[in-house]
């Protein structure tokens, strides 16, 4: 006799994890993997932060998320063991050409390694880095144990306009449109400090086709200054407002700092600083919660506990207003 569809996923995803010995136990540190994508001879390195919650055997949601310039694998540790621990897997992305390499080396160097990072074809070759990771995780064996209806793209700062190329975002060069970029099996994005499109000046035009859910968030002092480029708070809210997703919120900190939202502590405020890492790790999860189960509760408790740091939220369109499938 055959077995009903999602007990037999259940019971493979199980025969799954004992074959090859992932943990089933308590949750488990995160994993460092050196992959290579021969076809472009690029090296991809990820950390994995496993689920407990995969021991059940049911498939557990994907957040693939990319660092922000002069980043590492090892970067936003507290989102991906709070996500883990929420029963997400969280894979996090290394890109070799624009990762913490561009800090070393010679200083008098710095702005051009910045630069060199910040070019177009490093931008497409970040969105390749990601499209690979999923590649490499979903062929794994711990691919079974993947809900493929519920994998996500985030990231913070440049991460996150990788994040918004792989979610539909255009841009134009010389009245041409660079490659699409859109990954599909992406359900949905955090976007964490986006900055604007170098050189482009019409959102909407970029993100008009974003129509996945999509959660942004930053903080009133969030600004990025670096040689050559200075971009403030306004620029992540009208990206914002330009991301033609029907469901999409966004959350906007009162002070903070860019690098609020990575692994360093004190930026933004000594005091102000853990309380936005808390709010930031937590509203992913509440919107995703809203995203894949459509509730809404989670997002109401949520603003009730952090209002206190908010300047201003802007929550998604309640469900009994949107038209279905939305």
């Amino acid at each position: 006799m055959l077995l009903r569809t999602p007990l037999r996923s259940r019971l493979l995803a199980l025969l799954v994890a004992t074959a090859f010995g992932i943990s089933t136990g308590a949750e488990a540190e995160p994993l460092d993997i050196d992959w290579t994508d021969a076809t472009r001879e690029r090296a991809v390195p990820v950390r994995l932060y496993w689920p407990a919650q995969a021991a059940s055997g049911q498939p557990v949601p994907l957040i693939v998320f990319s660092h922000g310039i002069g980043g590492s694998r090892r970067g936003y540790s507290y989102l991906g063991d709070y996500w883990s621990a929420q029963g997400y897997a969280s894979l996090h992305v290394q890109h070799v050409g624009s990762d913490r390499q561009v800090w070393a080396g010679n200083p008098m160097g710095m702005v051009g390694r910045l630069q060199a990072a910040a070019q177009d074809g490093e931008a497409i070759a970040r969105v390749r880095d990601m499209r690979f990771a999923l590649d490499q995780l979903l062929q794994s064996e711990r691919g079974a144990l993947i809900d493929t209806r519920r994998i996500v793209a985030a990231g913070h700062s440049y991460g996150a306009n990788t994040t918004l190329l792989l979610a539909g975002a255009q841009v134009a060069r010389k009245g041409e449109l660079l490659n699409d970029l859109r990954e599909p099996r992406f359900t949905a994005a955090i976007v964490i400090s986006a900055p604007p499109f170098y050189g482009e000046a019409d959102n909407a035009a970029i993100l008009q086709r974003v129509s996945i859910p999509m959660l942004h968030i930053t903080a009133t002092e969030d600004e990025i200054v670096i040689p050559g480029y200075r971009s403030g708070a306004k620029d992540r809210v009208a990206l914002f407002e330009a991301t033609g997703s029907a469901t999409k919120a966004l959350a906007v900190f009162e002070g903070g700092s860019h690098s609020i939202f990575t692994d360093r502590a004190g930026t933004g405020g000594v005091a102000l600083n853990p309380k936005v890492k808390a709010a930031t790790k937590e509203l992913a999860v509440a919107f995703l919660s809203r995203v894949f189960d459509g509730q809404d509760e989670a997002l109401q408790q949520w603003n009730a506990r952090h209002q206190g740091i908010l300047a201003k939220w802007v929550r998604p369109i309640p469900l009994a207003r949107q038209q279905p499938g939305s």
